[in-house]
């Protein structure tokens, strides 16, 4: 049986995004109905705003992620890959870290915004990188996104 491939920066990515992605599912499925029941409507509209904030973002970084997968597996073009439909819009819900510290919001939402919020930046400088990349000349492989560069992503 022939080892393992280690898993290189985009396989590690997506598996926490997925994962990530999987914990904001559960959070709002359960919360969403109990904060209807405990919150007024204004409250219940702004904590409805964040988990909007939140989906935005990681559709984003999931979109990016399997155009980058595509891209480095050969099934899409560099042409392909900077299409609008991959890329990663800078909109302010994305882009603000706003709502991580508002007490207002409840801390498992909170938890959330941080965590996607960075998630969202490290595939920003990643996204910057590739593009620069291509820009060049230079078609992206594994080989550059674990390079010594690519480390201090995080």
């Amino acid at each position: 049986m022939p080892a393992a491939k280690p898993a290189n920066l985009i396989d590690r990515t997506f598996d926490e995004s997925v994962a990530l992605t999987q914990e904001v599912r559960n959070y709002i499925a359960y919360h969403e109905g109990a904060d209807r029941r405990e919150f007024e409507l204004t409250h219940c509209l702004h904590v409805g705003y964040h988990h909007t904030r939140v989906s935005a973002r990681l559709i984003q970084v999931m979109t990016w992620l399997l155009a980058m997968k595509a891209l480095l597996s050969g099934e899409i073009s560099p042409e392909q890959f900077t299409a609008p439909q991959y890329a990663l819009t800078d909109s302010e819900e994305c882009s603000s870290d706003k709502g991580e510290e508002d007490a207002n919001i409840p801390a498992g939402l909170r938890d959330l915004l941080q965590r996607s919020h960075a998630l969202y930046s490290r595939i920003k400088r990643l996204d910057a990188m590739v593009h620069a990349k291509l820009e060049a000349g230079e078609v992206p492989n594994f080989a550059m996104l674990s390079g010594p560069g690519v480390v201090s992503i995080n």
